[in-house]
């Protein structure tokens, strides 16, 4: 599954009129027994959310004051995540004439019009805190708290990555959850801004909006909205026409192939780079102790002299931010292949339960990829027949370096008997590859200028 998690608000979006309907606590019951895992992100103080919200026990955490507390139900564990104002501040704002004040274990929140009294207080108290709106609510907290914030620190706790959640909401206060969440949904009933910001919108409303986006996900896990979700495309590089190529962080499967010296190791270590900076995680395969700089921050586990282990490596992948590159060399050749054969099954279910690592990469042909557990799949190859036609069969883009690259997409369509495209011969330019898309029918090689480092 590439959606572990679904992160919804509560008035508005979840409720209606601060009631859960018997329909929509259902369609959360059936999106926990699919395996997935619900978290509810709210401005509501959690005292009150208590009086009002029976299902609270179906999730696995409450983000509650807009970001500023986290709850576990199955605990009645509470977690401040920032420090309250002042009570002075509070005092002052009273004295000033402030009305239908609340008080939270961080949040203070009050009613429109006096937002403009609320901020002045702010400004001569000196202090370093920020106003939010939420359909008339003002809610006053510490400087960089929000509902971004208060979910990723769930999404830690449950050993989860935002790129395998999806957030829906409906006012001006879940703008940074749709932003942080790797799908950001707005109910038909959203304010127009949150819409035009989302990737998608319900045709239902509230309750009815999060049961269809839950049916979405028990159906194809949203596949069907995919034309939509270009947000996180990331950018490979531009073609001959000076238009941007982008690729998909879910669902790819890359052949990087061309000679030692072609600047293959150069694409391929910005492409790491790429999914780094896109907080994508990746898993590479380094057989030879080829990468004497980890790409992307990754962490290097192995060594010439030392080859890492298994718990090692599912112990490394814990963190759902986290890359790794796994160093085989200190295996002699003939065990490198069975060792990474045993490490796929744990591969597989670490990625059943946490969606890591995003990418799999594999820099050897000495290492066969199919049956490789991974929603996405980079290989690195000196030449198409050196790798099985299992390996090459769920390739859906080639990229290609070096001389005579139509030779390399010939060979290719060999090994995976795909009838071949007409191509000329081409001369690619320092930085250029030739890329092409097998899975299409009718596409064409074309010339695409990599994008450049930024390191």
């Amino acid at each position: 599954m590439r959606y572990l998690t679904l992160c919804t608000d509560y008035d508005g979006t979840l409720a209606t009129e601060g009631t859960v309907f018997p329909e929509t606590a259902a369609a959360l019951e059936q999106l926990i027994a699919s395996g997935r895992r619900p978290v509810l992100v709210t401005g509501r103080e959690l005292d009150q959310l208590k009086t009002v919200c029976p299902c609270l026990p179906l999730f696995d955490y409450v983000v509650a004051e807009n970001g500023a507390l986290l709850y576990e139900p199955k605990t009645d564990t509470e977690t401040t995540l920032a420090r309250r104002p002042p009570d002075s501040f509070v005092a002052a704002l009273r004295a000033r004439g402030v009305e239908r004040i609340s008080v939270g274990r961080v949040i203070i929140a009050t009613w429109e019009p006096w937002e403009t009294v609320v901020l002045e207080t702010i400004k001569d108290h000196g202090l370093e805190l920020q106003v939010i709106f939420n359909k008339g609510a003002v809610m006053i907290l510490p400087a960089g708290v929000n509902k971004a914030s208060g979910l990723a620190a769930a999404l830690k706790k449950m050993g989860l990555s935002a790129h395998n959640a999806v957030g829906i909401g409906d006012a001006e206060n879940d703008h940074a959850l749709l932003a942080l969440c790797e799908c950001g949904v707005a109910t038909a009933n959203a304010l127009p801004t949150l819409k035009e910001a989302a990737d998608f919108v319900t045709t239902g409303e509230r309750g009815a909006g999060v049961t269809e986006v839950i049916q979405g996900l028990l159906k194809d896990d949203l596949a069907s909205h995919e034309p939509e979700l270009t947000r996180r495309h990331l950018l490979l590089g531009l073609d001959c026409a000076e238009h941007e190529v982008r690729i998909h962080p879910y669902g790819e499967n890359i052949l990087l192939t061309g000679a030692g010296g072609s600047g293959k190791s150069t694409l391929a270590a910005t492409l790491l780079e790429t999914l780094s900076e896109a907080r994508y995680t990746f898993c590479l395969v380094d057989l030879d102790g080829a990468y004497e700089a980890s790409p992307g921050g990754a962490v290097s586990l192995g060594a010439h002299d030392r080859p890492p282990s298994v718990e090692e490596i599912l112990k490394l992948f814990r963190s759902p931010d986290q890359s790794g590159v796994i160093d085989l060399s200190g295996l002699e050749p003939a065990k490198r292949r069975s060792f990474f054969a045993s490490l796929l099954p744990h591969l597989a279910e670490l990625r059943v339960r946490t969606g890591r690592p995003h990418w799999l990469v594999i820099d050897s042909e000495q290492v066969p990829a199919e049956g490789a557990a991974a929603a996405s799949m980079l290989q690195i190859s000196a030449r198409p027949n050196l790798l099985t036609r299992e390996a090459l069969a769920e390739v859906n883009l080639l990229l290609v370096t070096g001389h005579s690259p139509e030779q390399l997409i010939q060979e290719f369509c060999q090994v995976t008997q795909t009838p071949a495209p007409r191509i000329d011969p081409v001369s690619l330019q320092r930085g250029e590859v030739l890329a092409w898309r097998p899975g299409i029918r009718g596409a064409a090689p074309f010339r695409l200028r990599i994008k450049p480092r930024t390191r």
